[in-house]
């Protein structure tokens, strides 16, 4: 029984594709939603930046801003993104917190249940 090249290229497709892995979209540079994360940091974060809104990718869609993140080192913009609503959840943004004893404690964005 010979093998046609059409069924030989499925085959190597169908191996190539059973190693993907498809993970559900997440937070950016390794931050955990609403987790306080990392030592206080002594530079206070800079103003919001202004956004251009890209247009409404489809109907329903929210719009999440971007904010300041602490990366290697220093305040780098995380752009803002569009998202589909969670039902029965709100958008929690992303935020810097002043402390106590001096420097910043940033506390990533999240999706918090209503009530």
């Amino acid at each position: 029984m010979r093998s046609s090249p059409l069924l030989l290229a499925a085959l190597a497709s169908a191996c190539l594709l059973s190693a993907c892995v498809v993970a559900p979209y997440g937070p950016r540079h390794g931050a955990v939603y609403g987790e306080v994360y990392g030592p206080p940091v002594m530079v206070a974060p800079p103003p919001p930046q202004v956004e251009v809104v890209p247009p409404l990718p489809f109907a329903g869609a929210i719009w999440i801003g971007g904010y300041w993140g602490w990366i290697a080192g220093r305040h780098q913009w995380v752009p803002g993104r569009w998202e589909r609503p969670r039902p029965g959840y709100r958008w929690e943004p992303h935020r810097w917190e002043p402390q106590a004893g001096g420097g910043w404690r940033s506390h990533g964005g999240e999706w918090r249940e209503l009530r």
